[in-house]
């Protein structure tokens, strides 16, 4: 088994709505994948087909092997937190866990170390009700961690929190892969996931736009070059050189846009300067993850 989650023309439809479409993808075992989309999407609908929560109009899929018909086969292996994390308020955070590790039947010692796991152990006897986001999220994934899971389930897990909580979340999960635990997170924060995820699902109105590896996805995109004359009168002039000579060019903000790689720099600063223009900089850039899932989805 290389997959932890595979899935070929997954399809669910609401009534006249299809909430997801043909989706065909694999979640390498012991990476993290993101999954991203706008809201709508049909994220959630995906990861409930993929919990047992909800049952596929059509399409197949396996999750750490077994089929998506066939739950009971690999819950037991999958940890999961979605729609953030219910607890009971006036127990502290190790007292929540120790009553769902009751209930699941899992090892009440499992606790002590999961709570020292998500950063919690020393205000593990603190009640859930004085913790702040960032805390009760850690806490969810802990619960979510209970048992030992080989796949770990991550909706939105970053969703309200502040830059440190991210980071904080953000550890936790580069952590978790580390430690050999496929991580399947699905995110609106796309600049966390080109930090933590090798792979990528990437959603649109219930339609898969692309998966595999993230560096695959930003490399298929254009780099651009950005070049600032030192003179505002010459930006025009240098653009129309650019198009002339075949390069595909935008103005913006005082600043030349080229589509081109680094290696064509020394070409770009050498028409410049056979042009009589300055240029004050010239840099390479290559698309965030933003860019590129905007420019796909035409959002």
């Amino acid at each position: 088994m290389t997959t932890a989650i595979s899935v070929q023309d997954l399809t669910k439809v609401y009534g006249e709505r299809s909430a997801l479409s043909h989706a065909s993808f694999e979640v390498p075992l012991g990476s993290v994948c993101g999954f991203v989309g706008p809201n709508g999407s049909g994220k959630t609908t995906t990861i409930r087909m993929l919990l047992g929560l909800i049952t596929p109009t059509g399409g197949t899929g396996t999750v750490l092997g077994e089929s998506i018909t066939h739950p009971e086969k690999y819950l037991p292996n999958v940890g999961a937190m979605i729609e953030g994390p219910a607890f009971y308020p006036a127990l502290s955070g190790a007292e929540n866990l120790r009553v769902l590790a009751s209930l699941g039947g899992f090892p009440q010692e499992r606790v002590e170390i999961l709570l020292e796991k998500v950063g919690l152990e020393d205000r593990g006897q603190s009640k859930f009700k004085t913790y702040s986001l960032g805390m009760k999220q850690r806490l969810g994934i802990a619960a979510a961690l209970l048992p030992q899971p080989r796949l770990l389930v991550l909706d939105e897990p970053t969703n309200g929190l502040d830059p440190s909580g991210i980071q904080e979340v953000r550890n936790l999960i580069k952590e978790l892969a580390a430690d050999g635990t496929s991580v399947f997170v699905s995110s609106h924060l796309l600049s966390e996931l080109e930090m933590i995820a090798e792979h990528l699902v990437m959603l649109r109105e219930g339609k898969v736009l692309f998966a595999g590896r993230t560096q695959d996805l930003l490399r298929s995109q254009s780099a651009i070059l950005l070049a600032k004359p030192e003179f505002a009168v010459d930006l025009n002039k240098f653009a129309t050189v650019l198009q002339n000579s075949g390069f595909k060019v935008t103005v913006e903000n005082g600043v030349v846009n080229i589509v081109a790689d680094a290696d064509s720099a020394a070409k770009v600063n050498r028409m410049a300067f056979e042009s009589g223009i300055t240029l004050s900089s010239l840099v390479a850039t290559q698309p965030t993850l933003e860019e590129t899932f905007f420019e796909m989805t035409g959002e």
